[in-house]
Order: structure tokens, then sequence, then C-alpha cells
């Protein structure tokens, strides 16, 4: 793979560790500003919704930009958003500041998405993926875990200055990876489709369910890691210092699931959702039922981590391929389809919380979602022939 697409995935690795660390701090942030930990979960769905919109938009707008310096531009504009977030006393405001950031990083993602299957050739888009969103897995490893770590010892706030500081590599990296006059320095829609073209691409029917499946998985996992938290201290009974280890061992599965998809969901798309699907549709209730157990949820929280990222990533990749006619919107649309799920998933999840399931709630909820995709998954033709072409086979 080329030496960018892994400069890329270091900038993945600080926009990552943001948009899951919250996590690990709901609660300190809810007592801090006064919320309830449910409202402080918005927080989640802003960044999601922000990436949901920006995605699109931004894309649309940046289009005939030079690659290298809105890449710059919307990591100073992450850094700058994560800055004002970790002095600020005010929940409005912090809402504001996620967005802020999500739509900055939905057009960093934007633009790295396209570049990653431009950067390669055409039948090695999902290892090109993989090894970007590796950034994302190493930020639910390291980046993740640390946060709430250093949350617990200097508090929440500090943790949103790291990640602000951890933006200044990424930009070096940008600068150092690419020269400006890189591929990435050349607008994608120079010589391409009009803008009307590729925003048709939207009404393909094959495009829209792989987006759907992309949005159900990615609400399963959001769904339930967003409450995690809660589940290791309060169900499981352990300490606060193991959050970020059960974050640790989920983000260590992530990791797995990206990694193998990325030699499957090229040629072998459909096994991929037929092995993990299921799996998952089993994994999550049994999750809620042993989440007393420690080592059961230590156990569970590796595997349900492998498992989403493999099936997620798979799809989104099916997404790559399906918006093949639309160049510099397709990454927008994988981009659109991930942050669906992200935003939903913990909306939905929030409201079983005062439920007789309370804190497992939320995993009750993901099994129900696997169980949607998988039941639509099998239900159409359409999907059926997108999981196997073009470039799978089934």
């Amino acid at each position: 793979m080329p030496l960018p697409l892994y400069l890329l995935a270091m900038a993945v690795f600080a926009m990552g560790t943001s948009e899951f660390m919250l996590a690990g701090l709901l609660p300190d942030i809810a007592s801090d500003l006064g919320v309830t930990v449910g409202t402080a979960g918005g927080l989640t769905s802003a960044f999601a919704i922000g990436m949901v919109v920006g995605a699109p938009l931004v894309a649309a707008l940046s289009r005939t930009w030079p690659r290298r310096a809105g890449l710059l531009g919307f990591t100073a504009v992450f850094a700058a958003a994560h800055a004002v977030g970790a002095v600020t006393t005010s929940f409005p405001v912090l809402f504001v500041t996620r967005v802020v950031a999500a739509l900055a990083n939905a057009g960093f993602l934007g633009f790295a998405l396209t570049a990653a299957a431009t950067l390669v050739p055409p039948d090695k888009k999902g290892r090109a993926l993989a090894v970007l969103l590796s950034g994302t897995t190493v930020a639910t490893i390291i980046g993740v875990p640390g946060g709430s770590v250093l949350g617990t010892v200097l508090g929440w706030r500090a943790t949103f200055w790291a990640v602000a500081v951890l933006c200044l590599p990424a930009v070096l990296g940008i600068l150092k990876g690419f020269p400006s006059r890189s591929v990435l320095d050349l607008p994608e829609a120079t010589g391409g489709p009009a803008l009307r073209a590729e925003l048709a691409q939207l009404a393909r029917v094959r495009l829209l369910l792989v987006m759907l499946l992309g949005a159900l998985v990615n609400a399963a996992t959001f769904g339930s890691f967003t409450y995690l938290a809660p589940v290791v201290t309060d169900t499981a009974g352990l300490g606060e210092l193991w959050v970020p280890v059960v974050l640790v061992l989920f983000g260590a599965g992530s990791s797995v699931g990206v990694t193998v998809a990325g030699r499957l969901s090229d040629r072998r798309p459909c096994q991929v959702v037929a092995v993990a699907g299921p799996l998952l549709v089993v994994g999550w209730p049994a999750l809620a039922v042993l989440a007393d157990q420690p080592v059961a949820l230590c156990l569970l929280g590796f595997v349900l981590g492998a498992l989403s990222f493999a099936l997620g990533s798979t799809l989104i990749t099916r997404v790559l391929y399906e918006a093949a006619g639309a160049p510099t919107m397709a990454g927008s649309y994988a981009t659109a389809a991930l942050n669906v799920g992200a935003a939903v998933g913990p909306l939905i999840a929030a409201t079983t919380l005062g439920t007789a399931a309370g804190n497992l709630g939320p995993l009750w909820t993901s099994g129900l979602l696997a169980a949607m995709t998988l039941v639509i998954a099998f239900s159409s033709r359409a999907l059926r022939m997108a999981l196997v072409g073009p470039g799978g086979r089934s």
C-alpha cells in the first residue's frame, strides 16, 4: 500500500479518538455540566449528525478545491473546535463544538476515502480502506482508552486538549507526505462527471440499500459502545479504570476485524455478511445476559468489536464500489452512511436506559438492529447482487 495512505491514517487516528472518546467520559461530562448521562450521550449523536450533514455538503462545496489544502484546513478547524470545547462551561456550546468538529471531520474523511480509492488499483479498494480505517481502530485501542485514563486522572477537559494536540503531527504528516503538486492537490472533479450526475447516483437502489445496511450496523455498534462505561462500572461492578481496559479490548477486536475484512471485502463480501451478521445477532444479547461477569464482558467486548468492524468496513467498501459513478462524492456517501448509524444508534439506545433493562438496554437494542440488518441483507435481490459485484463474488 502507498505511504500516503498511512499518513492519512495518522489524521484519521486523531479524529477517531475524538469520535469514540466520549464512551469513557460521559459520566464526568454529565456531572460537570449538570446534565444527565442520557443527555450527555447526545454529544455522540451531535458529532454523528454533523458528519451526516457535513459529508455530502462539504464534498459538494469543495469538490474543486486542492485536496492538500482542504485536508489541512479541515484538520485546523477540527483542532480549534476541541480547544473551545476544552474550556467551555456550557453544555450547548460543547454541543456546537461537537457539530463543528464533525463537519471538519466529514470534509477530511470524504477527501481521504476518495483518495484512498484512487491511490490503489480498482480491485484493491477494500485493502486501501482497511489501511485508512486502521487509524480508527488504533484510536479505539490506544486513543480512546488513553483518553479515558487521562479523563479519570485529570478530568475530561484534558482529553479534549490532548485531541487538539494530536492534530499537530497529522498536519505535519500531510505537509511532508503530500508535496504541493501531489495527486491529492489536483481537484478530482476536473474532467469528471458533473455534480448533478454524481448526485443522481443516489437514485440507484443498490447503492441506497448498501448504505442502509452500513448505517444499521454502525447504529448497533455505537448504540452499545457509547454506553459501555456504565455497564463496566455498574453492571459488572468494576472500577473506573476498567473502562479503558474494556475499550482497549473492543478496539483490539475492531483492528482484527478491519484487517480480516480488508482481505475479504473486495472479493468475498457476501461471506463476511453471512458469518459476521448472525454472530452479531447472537453476540449483543449474549453480552447483555453475561455483562455482570467480568471475564465474559472482556471476551465478548473483543469479539463484538471484531465482528462489528469487519461487517461495517465491508459494507462501506461496497458503498465505494456501488458509487463508482460519483468519483468525488463517493467518500461522502460512505461517510454519511456510517454516521447516520452513529447518530441514530445512541439516540435509540438512550431511550432504553430508563426502562427495566437499564444499562443493558443498549445491548439488547444492538441485537435487534443487527437482526434487522441480516433480514434486509438476505431478503433483497438487489442487495445480494451488490454483495457479489462489482469486485466481489459469492
